[in-house]
């Protein structure tokens, strides 16, 4: 039977932090003041190594769990205020929620000032897929407002990414949803 990835990833972990702290326990007790400098100063190196191979082996389990072949990405990003305080996003492809979020107040006005959200990560194969997105919140004179948006992703051999856009249009004083796929 052969570990997962993020199993062995944590089981490595586990020995590296167990090596530093016996590291210290393993110098002689009679070690003078250049002995301890030497000690301090190796498990100084060894606790670096330590820090790039668990980055190196998040990159590993990355792309072992979404190779680019099958990668699909959505974000979130929001340039609103006027027309819709968001409050909740639903997430679907091919009829199958696979994203949900509730919003904080925190959370807006992050994504209000330019931040942007991670929505979801998976694997999709190629071919041609549905993806659909529900949003919820409070809408122009303080009404519950619920709004979709929709689109046919072909998803080919590379990465697919999409970005959820929600904005104000003034010319009709009214929330915009849609779905951009990134190049």
């Amino acid at each position: 039977m052969t570990a997962t990835p993020c199993f062995q990833r944590r089981r490595l972990s586990v020995w590296a932090v167990m090596l530093m702290l016996a590291w210290p326990a393993l110098a002689p007790a009679e070690a003078d003041v250049d002995d301890a400098d030497s000690v301090a100063m190796s498990v100084e190196q060894l606790r670096k190594q330590v820090i790039e191979l668990n980055r190196d082996l998040f990159v590993l389990e990355e792309d072992l769990l979404f190779p680019a072949s099958t990668q699909f990405a959505v974000f979130l990003s929001v340039e609103t205020g006027e027309f819709l305080a968001l409050d909740a996003v639903k997430l679907k492809v091919d009829d199958e929620v696979v994203a949900s979020h509730l919003y904080t107040a925190r959370q807006v006005d992050a994504l209000r000032r330019g931040g942007m959200q991670r929505l979801h990560m998976g694997n999709l194969k190629t071919g041609e897929h549905e993806v659909t997105v529900f949003v919820d919140g409070i809408g122009p004179e303080g009404r519950s407002y619920r709004k979709a948006a929709t689109y046919p992703l072909e998803k080919g051999t590379d990465t697919a990414t999409l970005e959820v856009r929600i904005h104000d249009r003034s010319s009709d004083y009214q929330p915009v949803v849609e779905l951009v796929e990134w190049e």
